[in-house]
């Protein structure tokens, strides 16, 4: 062939493939993000965008096993003692190095960060002090025996000492302050519309294909999904349930599914005496909180029918529950079965507990934040109707949602969550143990459950060296905790991703869409 066939050649497979190695590739993201400041909310759409800017010590690959980050190694030199030897010639956006006293400046900063919403203290609390040994050798010392250092490294991103000592979130969000050693650089952020990076050349892992990401925030479904079959965008997650058959059959998209670490669940209020959104059936406040009583808990258990969520609700992207974890995962338990629905059951218990008419609650969750969420709250409470507990659902956006919860302001409300740290400390610490701000436990603990026992037996866990020895007694919590009922659990979620012809994107069970993942003309 000669050269000019070569050369036409060459221009005919670039104009019909869909991506160049150099295009912009654009992302119809699901969830708003609240803030670029990566200490400010642990909150998985933040997290998701943090982690192209910034890295953590010990990163977690698709399985969510840890691998080393920006640390090349770890180990504990005694009980209370670890050390951390990091990843040599490892730069800042902003060109200067990465050394251990940015690694000590950044967890000192997690506990100074003003108005969180969910605060990352939970995994720093632990450390007493850190120590720069030199600049790629730093210490931990903590509190008392703390095995899961690790996993909570894995959780904590790195900031720069020199670009972020007086920032504030603000100065995140701006882009003044988002300097980090991650594989994108922050290029623009528009808080509830869109957040655009710039592939890091000087990256000091794998190179990304795509140059340029932007993540839109589309949070309404059908307009994700049109964006997808127009090609305005050329990656969605969270698929909508209804349209993931459809989307299949279209030979210029591809579908991805992995069964995530997502869980979804309803908190109750069990701290209060009397809690805000329950009445009598005639519409009055109760003087007494049934919540508190764990047959009440039962009932409204035994009233759900988690196979027709899962069936008729996310039309099977869903695995019923009756734990915390995934099978796999530390802290998961041969022990706890899904709880099968039980009307009769769960009358007699409400009766018992002395509300044989039964009473009404308000239910509280979001409506652009989980997959189908909104709908989960109407099927729950249609089946909590047939129990007898008349319920009013109110759904909102996530922004709006979750500062009132965290603050603890409904009586029952829906959530998710997903174990950063791959093991069931992770939701055992934030939203089940007894919250203890010194401790740094029940960080997002809205329904303010508190079991001694639970305490225990997690406290026992986190001082626990021995591996095997960690994942009996964090079993034995989850048992206990899921026995009282101190959240109701649904389901774990089916993680979705769609992706144009010529764009390649495994998915991830923790649900992250990782722009420097992205396969550009795969098969």
């Amino acid at each position: 062939m000669n050269r000019l066939a070569h050369t036409v050649l060459a221009a005919f497979l670039v104009a019909a493939s869909p991506f160049t190695s150099a295009q912009t590739v654009t992302v119809g993201f699901g969830s708003d993000v609240t803030s670029l400041d990566p200490h400010y909310h642990i909150f998985s759409p933040n997290q998701n965008i943090a982690d192209h800017v910034f890295n953590r010590l010990i990163e977690r690959n698709d399985q969510l096993r840890m691998v080393p980050g920006l640390a090349l190694s770890w180990r504990a030199i005694d009980d209370t003692t670890w050390e951390f030897k990091l990843r040599p010639n490892v730069k800042f956006h902003d060109g200067t190095p990465f050394t251990a006293e940015d690694v000590a400046f950044s967890i000192e900063r997690v506990p100074t960060v003003k108005g969180s919403p969910g605060p990352f203290t939970l995994y720093t609390k632990e450390i007493q002090s850190v120590t720069v040994v030199d600049p790629l050798t730093v210490r931990f010392k903590t509190r008392a025996p703390h095995p899961l250092l690790p996993n909570d490294m894995a959780v904590v991103p790195m900031v720069s000492k020199s670009a972020a000592s007086t920032a504030s979130t603000a100065d995140f969000n701006s882009g003044k302050a988002a300097i980090g050693t991650g594989p994108y650089k922050l290029s623009r952020y528009v808080r509830g519309e869109r957040i655009e990076l710039a592939r890091n050349d000087a990256y000091w892992g794998r190179k990304p294909q795509a140059e340029t990401l932007v993540f839109k925030i589309m949070t309404n479904d059908s307009a994700r999904v049109a964006a997808l079959m127009s090609g305005d965008v050329q990656v969605i997650d969270a698929v909508p349930v209804a349209d993931f058959k459809r989307l299949s059959s279209d030979a210029n998209l591809s579908l991805v599914q992995r069964t995530g670490t997502r869980l979804m669940y309803l908190y109750l209020d069990q701290g209060r005496d009397v809690s805000p959104f329950l009445s009598d059936k005639d519409g009055k406040p109760l003087a007494a909180n049934p919540l508190k009583d764990l047959r009440v808990r039962q009932a409204i258990s035994k009233a759900i029918d988690r196979e027709a969520i899962r069936d008729k609700v996310m039309e099977g992207a869903s695995k019923p529950t009756g734990q915390l974890m995934i099978p796999g995962l530390s802290g998961y338990s041969e022990a706890l079965k899904v709880e099968p629905v039980d009307v009769a059951g769960a009358k007699k218990l409400l009766a018992d507990a002395g509300y044989p008419n039964g009473f009404n609650l308000t239910l509280h969750g979001t409506n652009n934040r989980y997959v189908q969420d909104d709908q989960i709250l109407q099927a729950v409470a249609q089946m909590l109707n047939r129990i007898g507990v008349g319920v009013k659902v109110e759904a909102m956006p996530s922004a709006v949602f979750f500062p009132r919860n965290n603050k603890g302001d409904f009586s029952v409300s829906m959530s998710g969550w997903s174990p950063d740290s791959g093991e069931a400390s992770s939701p055992l610490r934030s939203f089940i143990a007894t919250p203890n701000k010194d401790k740094g436990y029940g960080t997002l603990n809205a329904g303010g459950y508190s079991n001694p026992k639970v305490d225990a037996l997690l406290e026992k866990a986190l001082a626990t060296i021995d591996d095997a020895a960690r994942d009996k007694l964090l079993q034995q919590a989850t048992e206990v905790a899921m026995n009282d009922k101190a959240v109701i659990v649904l389901h774990h979620q089916v993680n979705l991703w769609a992706t144009r012809k010529g764009l390649k994107y495994g998915g991830r069970s923790d649900e992250r869409t990782y722009g420097f993942d992205f396969q550009i003309n795969a098969p």
